[in-house]
């Protein structure tokens, strides 16, 4: 196992920088995922880690040990990628088994290797099918196995479940989880899905065209993200957002809702107000809007489309050019363009200036 520490880390291509000087620990046996939208820099990040991508500028060090220039070969690391990869005329025994042969490592060590994947992953039984003979799950755990046979410091994942249905995506996060939990080993995974990053992460670096917005707890950086950016990716279904302008700022600030009759909320801060006639804007999550009366401000919504999922249901609200989503209980009631009135507490919503930068 072994800690890895990105400082001031670059990468340019050409002219263009992708990747913004970024600081990054991640702790010996962690689990840190990195998330953002196509494009953020996140894979990029990890194929420096790997070295199959060189870095522009700054310090990568794996265990203490500088690897700026190291080969990927001899970082301690292991790398599972979005295609599995497989070598199709093999079967899963020699798939597994194959990078370890051609290393020259012992026979004997081999098939300790090869048999402690196997039980790990629970696919003994598979041992002498081809690639085309297994289900995708089971592909994507003979890909994960290959990296555990190397027994590296670090394993990295590049979006390992994108090929998969989404119930098999569910079934391969609780085993990854699991795996982490029974090898103890640093894991650093990378995907778009926040949902992924949720449920997997210890931590979570939330990434935006080549910065680092934030890094933190999964539910730290759900309840309290520094920016609209990251409340506004951590969650789903996502944070609504709704323009306000600040009328009022006396210790407080009041806010008026700019598409909701004039409905005003009033919310303390910790540290000092905008300006009057500042525009700003509201967050507000889905589960966070109650009952009509039961909050510091009441606004009418139409109600165009509701979601009922069983136990929750999520109603597609508008409010002039504002769309909404909003959470209520379990209902078959159909949405069918009726106005519903729901309320907000303060306590419950965030503001943020028109940079996107949390007011707090």
């Amino acid at each position: 196992m072994a800690a890895v520490t990105l400082k001031k880390v670059v990468k340019r291509f050409g002219v263009f920088e992708i990747v913004h000087g970024a600081n990054i620990d991640v702790n010996d046996g962690e689990f840190v995922v990195f998330v953002g939208p196509s494009g953020c820099g996140k894979s990029t990040l990890l194929r420096m880690i790997a070295g199959l991508e060189d870095i522009s500028g700054g310090e990568i060090a794996i265990g203490g040990k500088l690897v700026n220039d190291v080969e990927p070969a001899d970082r301690g690391i292991a790398m599972v990628f979005q295609s599995y990869a497989l070598y199709p005329h093999m079967s899963v025994e020699q798939n597994l088994s194959f990078g370890l042969r051609m290393n020259g490592n012992p026979k004997a060590d081999t098939e300790r290797r090869v048999k402690r994947a196997a039980e790990i992953l629970r696919i003994a039984e598979l041992m002498k099918r081809r690639p085309r003979q297994l289900s995708g799950g089971q592909r994507q755990r003979v890909a994960i196995g290959r990296a555990i046979v190397r027994e590296p410091q670090v394993f990295l994942f590049d979006e390992p479940l994108s090929n998969l249905d989404a119930e098999l995506r569910v079934q391969m996060r609780v085993e990854i989880s699991r795996l982490h939990k029974e090898l103890g080993v640093t894991m650093i995974y990378v995907t778009h899905d926040q949902t992924e990053a949720m449920t997997l992460a210890d931590r979570i670096v939330v990434l935006n065209a080549g910065n680092i917005e934030q890094i933190g707890a999964p539910l730290d950086l759900y309840d309290d993200p520094a920016n609209r950016f990251v409340a506004g990716f951590v969650g789903s279904p996502k944070m609504n957002f709704m323009a306000a302008k600040v009328v009022g700022n006396d210790g407080a600030v009041t806010v008026e809702l700019a598409n909701h009759g004039g409905a005003r909320l009033r919310k303390p801060l910790s540290g000092a107000p905008p300006a009057v006639g500042a525009e700003v804007v509201l967050g507000v999550r889905p589960e966070h809007f109650f009952e009509a009366g039961e909050g510091d401000c009441d606004i009418a919504v139409k109600a165009d489309v509701a979601e009922h999922l069983g136990s929750v249901s999520y109603v597609y609200a508008s409010a002039g050019p504002e769309e909404l989503i909003i959470e209520r209980e379990a209902s078959r009631q159909r949405a069918n363009g009726d106005h519903m009135a729901v309320s907000i507490k303060a306590v419950r919503s965030l503001l943020f200036d028109k940079s996107g930068a949390r007011i707090r």
